[in-house]
């Protein structure tokens, strides 16, 4: 475990001393208020839970994108920079690796995550918030954050541009988000396959309506869990190159 906070408090400082960090966050958090402000709020009366629902919706793209953003770089910068020969000689397994750069970017989804709350605020100012909706919907958020940062960071491992990771991360969450159009064209028993791996129609809706279900916290564990084996299996064949 130690070796773990190493190689995460490693990255943790890369993005304070930095700017990548900084600018993704600041990006993410632009867009979510905007489209806050701009269609969640909008213009006339809504429910304070519509309102909320809205926001939640905006949040799993944002927070979904900054899962990638923040990721793309941890295995990809370091192949292309030919430093990561020194993480592959130190005294550290390829699961403290993997799960220590993880970690890092995990942590900073979190951050983002956290300066949203100011929203749910505004709207419990003018309205009636039911504070499980929003935990809820947070729940959900973190969720979203450690699944997309794994699969960010699996994408990385794959090559040594972090363009080309952050598309390929880019490409698997979007095709993660619209299974369900598959789903509605297929036949049984694919429909149902297509249909559970939705990663928002199935599997974070309920969260944004302040719902949780077992099935859909297997879900994103299992998703999370998932990428990160695939990262690490990456991981090793490299590394005994």
């Amino acid at each position: 475990m130690s070796a773990v906070l190493l190689v995460a408090r490693r990255e943790l400082s890369s993005y304070f001393r930095g700017t990548l960090g900084y600018v993704i966050v600041a990006g993410m958090l632009l867009l979510d208020g905007l489209l806050f402000h701009g269609l969640a709020l909008g213009t006339g009366k809504h429910l304070s839970s519509e309102v909320l629902r809205a926001f939640f919706h905006f949040s799993f793209g944002v927070t979904s994108a900054a899962g990638i953003l923040l990721t793309m770089r941890l295995f990809a910068g370091e192949t292309r920079d030919e430093t990561l020969v020194l993480l592959y000689t130190a005294p550290i397994s390829d699961w403290q690796i993997v799960l220590g750069k993880w970690l890092s970017a995990f942590a900073f989804v979190l951050l983002l995550i956290g300066l949203t709350f100011y929203m749910p605020l505004m709207v419990a100012v003018n309205g009636s918030v039911h504070p499980g909706h929003v935990a809820a919907g947070y729940l959900g958020l973190v969720l979203v954050g450690a699944a997309s940062t794994a699969i960010g960071l699996f994408t990385s491992s794959l090559t040594k541009h972090q363009l080309v990771a952050g598309i390929f991360g880019g490409i698997t969450l979007i095709a993660l988000v619209v299974m369900w159009l598959l789903a509605k064209v297929a036949g049984p028993p694919i429909d149902s396959v297509f249909g559970y791996l939705s990663m928002y129609d199935k599997h974070f809706v309920p969260f944004s309506k302040g719902v949780v279900h077992s099935r859909d916290l297997v879900y994103y564990v299992s998703l999370t869990f998932l990428a990160l084996v695939m990262t690490r299996v990456v991981v090793g064949a490299r590394r005994w190159r």
